[in-house]
C-alpha cells in the first residue's frame, strides 16, 4: 500500500516538484494551496501518514501553526514536518513543542526531502510498533499509566540507565521487559538478578563471575551476569536489599565499564544496559544505609514509579478479565464474566499486594467458580472499604483459598451452624474458628 502524502503550500511550483519526487517514489499525494483548501481535505476520507505544511498559508493572518489542533484532532497519528522561507530558532522550538516532527527551510532539496519523509514515516511505525506491544503486553485504562508508559516509549530507545520504583506487585519487571523489548538491545538477552534472594557470599559471583578457587566451592571458572547481558539488558531487581559493599563494587563497574570476576586478576569490558527496580523509597533507603547514594544517582538517570492499583481503579476490571480469560482457558472453564456483586467488590477492595494480588485472586476464583460467572461469593477477599483494615486473605496462597472458601461454602450450606460446620469438614470445633478468624471469614 502507498504511503500517503500531504503537501500543503501556497506556491505551485514547489508542490508540483514535491508531488513529482514523491510520486515518482510510490507516495500518493494530495495537494491544498491555502487554508480553506487544507480544511477541505479535513473533510475527506485522505488519511495523510506524513503532512508537509508551510508555516504561512493564504487565507489566515496567522501562522499555520494555529492549524495544528485541527490537524492532530483529524490525524492524531500523521507526522508533521513544516517548511518555510523565514524559519527561526524561537519557532522551530514552538513547533516541536506542539509536537511537530521537523522544520525544514526553503529552499527545499528534493532528494533531502524524501529522506525526512521516510524517517517520519518510520518514526510513526516505530510508535504504531510500541503501541501494539505495550496494549498485548501491559493492561490498562488510566491515566496515571498512560503517562507512565509515554514516558517508557520515549526512554526505551536510549542507553541510559532506570530506575523503576513501585509497591510489590505493581509490575516493575514488566515494565522492564518492555524496556528491552523497546529498545535496541532487544535482540540480545535480558537477564534479571533479585539481588535479595541470594546471600552476600554469592552475590558478587553471581554479578561479576569468578575464577576457580576463589572460594570454597569455587570448582571452576564462572561466567557473570554482566557478560552474560553481553549486548543486552541486566535488571537489578531490588537493588537496595544488595549489600552496601557490593554496592561499591557495582558502582565502580558502572562508571568504568569494566567487571573483575572475584578472585581474578584481569578485567574485562561490559556493554549491557542497567535497569534497577526497587519496592523501597529510594530516600528512605538511603537515609537508612540500605542504598549508596552515589550509586543512587548512577542507576537513575531516568525514574520511573509505578502507581499502586488503588491509585488508578480503571485498571482492576480491565485486569481481571485479562486474567479470567487467560486462567479460564488454561483450566478449560467456561467462565464468562463476573456478576455485578463480584465487579462490585473487586473495585471496592485497596489491593494492598497490588496487580500480583489482583491475579492470584483471580485465578483462584476461576478454580473454585461452580458456574459460568464469577460471583462475591467465589472471591476470597471481603468487601471492606477502601482504607479499612484487611485481614490476612490479602495474602492466600491457592490452597489456602481453597481450604478458606471450603469453610465459607460449608457455613453458607449449615446457615453458620459452626458446630454442623465443622462436622461436616471433618476438623474440631476450636480449629473452625480459629481458621475462621485467621481467613478473616464473617460469619
Amino acid at each position: 500500500m502507498k504511503a500517503k502524502v500531504l503537501v500543503v503550500d501556497d506556491e505551485e511550483l514547489i508542490r508540483l516538484q514535491i508531488k513529482t519526487k514523491l510520486e515518482t517514489n510510490g507516495y500518493e499525494i494530495l495537494e491544498a494551496g491555502d487554508t480553506t483548501a487544507l480544511r477541505d481535505c479535513l473533510a475527506t476520507s485522505f488519511q495523510p501518514e506524513v503532512i508537509l505544511l508551510d508555516l504561512k498559508l493564504p487565507g489566515t493572518s496567522e501562522l499555520s501553526l494555529t492549524l495544528l489542533p485541527e490537524i492532530r484532532k483529524r490525524w492524531p497519528e500523521a507526522r508533521v514536518i513544516i517548511i518555510t522561507g523565514y524559519g527561526t530558532t524561537d519557532l522551530a522550538f514552538e513547533a516541536g513543542q506542539m509536537g511537530v516532527f521537523l522544520f525544514l527551510n526553503k529552499p527545499i532539496d528534493s532528494s533531502m526531502l524524501q529522506l525526512h519523509v521516510e524517517r517520519a514515516l518510520e518514526h510513526k511505525k516505530l510508535h504504531e510498533d510500541a503501541e501494539t506491544l505495550l496494549r498485548k503486553r501491559i493492561i490498562f485504562e488510566s491515566l496515571a499509566m498512560r503517562n507512565v508508559l509515554n514516558t517508557v516509549e520515549r526512554i526505551a530507545p536510549s542507553d541510559v540507565s532506570i530506575l523503576i520504583t513501585g509497591e510489590s506487585g505493581t509490575g516493575k519487571e514488566v515494565i522492564a521487559d518492555v524496556i528491552h523489548d523497546l529498545s535496541p538491545r532487544s535482540k540480545g538477552p535480558i537477564i534479571k538478578i533479585n539481588c535479595a534472594a541470594l546471600p552476600r557470599e554469592l552475590i558478587e559471583s553471581e554479578l561479576f563471575g569468578s575464577v576457580k578457587g576463589a572460594f570454597t566451592g569455587a570448582h571452576a571458572d564462572r561466567e557473570g551476569l554482566f557478560r552474560q547481558a553481553e549486548s543486552g539488558t541486566l535488571l537489578l531487581d531490588e537493588i537496595s536489599e544488595m549489600p552496601i559493599d557490593t554496592q561499591s563494587k557495582l558502582l565502580r563497574v558502572l562508571q568504568d565499564q569494566e567487571v573483575r570476576p572475584v578472585g581474578g586478576k584481569a578485567t574485562y569490558k561490559t556493554d549491557c544496559r542497567i535497569v534497577a527496580a526497587t519496592n523501597r523509597k529510594t530516600d528512605e533507603a538511603i537515609a537508612e544505609g540500605k542504598l549508596r547514594e552515589d550509586l543512587f544517582y548512577r542507576i537513575s538517570t531516568i525514574s520511573i514509579n509505578l502507581p499502586p492499583l488503588r491509585e488508578r481503579p480503571d485498571d482492576i476490571m480491565p485486569l481481571a478479565v485479562a486474567f479470567l480469560k487467560r486462567y479460564a482457558s488454561q483450566a478449560n472453564r467456561s467462565i464468562n464474566s463476573f456478576a455485578l456483586d463480584a465487579i462490585e467488590r473487586l473495585t471496592s477492595f485497596d489491593w494492598p499486594g497490588n496487580v500480583r494480588q489482583l491475579q492470584n485472586e483471580v485465578q483462584r476464583a476461576v478454580l473454585l467458580c461452580e458456574g459460568s460467572d464469577i460471583h462475591a461469593a467465589d472471591l476470597s477477599i471481603t468487601n471492606a472499604k477502601k482504607g479499612a483494615a484487611q485481614s490476612a486473605d490479602s495474602n492466600f496462597t491457592i490452597l489456602e483459598g481453597v481450604e478458606r472458601n471450603a469453610i465459607v461454602q460449608m457455613l453458607r450450606q449449615t446457615g453458620g451452624n459452626k458446630l454442623e460446620t465443622a462436622k461436616r469438614l471433618g476438623i474440631g470445633r476450636q480449629t473452625l474458628y480459629n481458621k475462621i478468624k485467621s481467613y478473616g471469614i464473617e460469619v
